[in-house]
């Protein structure tokens, strides 16, 4: 955890609410856009977003920084997810135009016709893949986790994560006959 990050959660568990509302600031959008990829709806992403920091925050206490506040954070988030999902909500297809609006790192997808047309159907591939495996995706490459960091959040053995990474790619690679796909 970084420092800064490490004082302010010291300082919002002791009840510090401008701490509090710095780590909202700080981690609000990454796990917003993590839902808003794993559900494909802004409503539900909002709302699963904010029963995940209203679960932080009453459980804030509780945290022995065994790992980073992000991965204690996205494990929180995991989790809210998955009890989300019990309740057999299916995963909503978006329209080209949703996910033309959805933000990402890097250049626009207006700057380059090619780009946009490979990111959409890698995005639309991703969301075909099996819900753990896109879990690990979205976690790792799309958050930006380690690897230990993803097996945390998830309560899965690293090696579960390098093997649902490699099935990911294979299936992307044999869906795109795009070789330079790899693992990081």
């Amino acid at each position: 955890m970084s420092d800064h990050a490490e004082t302010l959660c010291d300082r919002a568990g002791a009840g510090d609410l401008e701490a509090a509302s710095e780590l909202v600031s700080l981690y609000y959008e990454r796990i917003f856009a993590w839902f808003r990829r794993l559900c494909s709806n802004d409503d539900d992403a909002a709302d699963l977003t904010q029963r995940t920091f209203f679960k932080v925050w009453t459980s804030l206490n509780s945290f022995q920084r065994r790992s980073t506040f992000s991965t204690w954070l996205h494990g929180i988030a995991h989790h809210v997810y998955v009890d989300w999902r019990r309740t057999n909500r299916p995963a909503e297809a978006q329209t080209d135009e949703w996910w033309e609006a959805c933000a990402a790192n890097g250049p626009s997808p207006f700057e380059d016709a090619a780009e946009r047309d490979t990111a959409r159907r890698l995005f639309a591939l991703v969301e075909r893949l099996e819900d753990g495996v896109r879990e690990v995706v979205h976690l790792h490459y799309y958050q930006g986790l380690s690897l230990s960091e993803t097996s945390e959040a998830l309560g899965i053995a690293t090696s579960t994560v390098k093997y649902r990474l490699r099935e990911a790619l294979d299936v992307l690679r044999s869906q795109t006959n795009e070789p330079k796909l790899r693992a990081v």
